[in-house]
C-alpha cells in the first residue's frame, strides 16, 4: 500500500466518524467541533485529489467563517429549549429513512461498482489547473476586472450593513 492509499483511509475514517458523531451529540457546541474536525478531513481528502485551492478554500471559509458564524447563532438560539423531535417523531422517522437509502448507495458504490481503470489523458492538466498558482495567474490576468468589481460590490454591501446597523443603535 502505497502512502496516498493510507492517507485516503485516515482521512476518510476521520470524515466519517466525526460526520456520525456530530449527529449524534446532543450538546451543538460539541457537534459543532465535529463539524470543523470534518471539514479539516475533507482538506485533507482534497489534497489527495490535488485540489489545493479548493483544500485551502475548505479550511478557510468553512472551517473558519462559517463555523465562527455558527457558533455565534448557536450560542444566541440556545437551542436546549428546542424540542423538534419530542414534537414531531415522524421527522425523526423520516430523516432515520434517508439515512439508511444513503448509507446502502455508499455501500453499493464502494463494494459493488468497480472505479475506471482508465488513464485519462487531460489528467495531469486538470491536476495542473486546480493548483493555487493556475488560479491566481488566471484570476489576476484574465478575470482582473469581474475580481474587481466583486471586490468594490463586497465593500458597498459592508458600508451598507454598517450604516443601517449605526441607524439602529441611535
Amino acid at each position: 500500500m502505497n502512502l496516498e492509499i493510507i492517507l485516503f483511509i485516515v482521512f476518510g475514517g476521520i470524515a466519517a466518524v466525526s460526520s456520525v458523531l456530530m449527529i449524534t451529540r446532543s450538546n451543538p457546541v460539541i457537534s459543532a467541533l465535529f463539524l470543523v474536525l470534518n471539514f479539516a478531513s475533507l482538506a485533507g481528502l482534497y489534497l489527495l485529489l490535488h485540489a489545493q485551492f479548493i483544500a485551502v478554500a475548505q479550511v478557510i471559509v468553512y472551517a473558519g467563517a462559517i463555523m465562527v458564524l455558527f457558533l455565534f447563532v448557536i450560542m444566541l438560539l440556545k437551542p436546549e429549549h428546542d424540542k423538534l423531535f419530542s414534537t414531531y417523531p415522524q421527522i425523526k422517522k423520516f430523516a432515520v429513512v434517508i439515512g439508511v437509502l444513503i448509507f446502502i448507495q455508499l455501500v453499493y458504490m464502494i463494494f459493488i461498482t468497480k472505479p475506471s481503470s482508465a488513464e485519462n489523458p487531460s489528467l495531469q492538466a486538470s491536476i495542473k489547473a486546480g493548483t493555487i498558482e493556475q488560479i491566481g495567474l488566471e484570476l489576476y490576468s484574465n478575470y482582473i476586472l469581474p475580481f474587481e468589481a466583486a471586490g468594490y460590490l463586497l465593500l458597498v454591501a459592508t458600508i451598507g450593513a454598517l450604516v443601517l446597523a449605526k441607524k439602529k443603535f441611535e
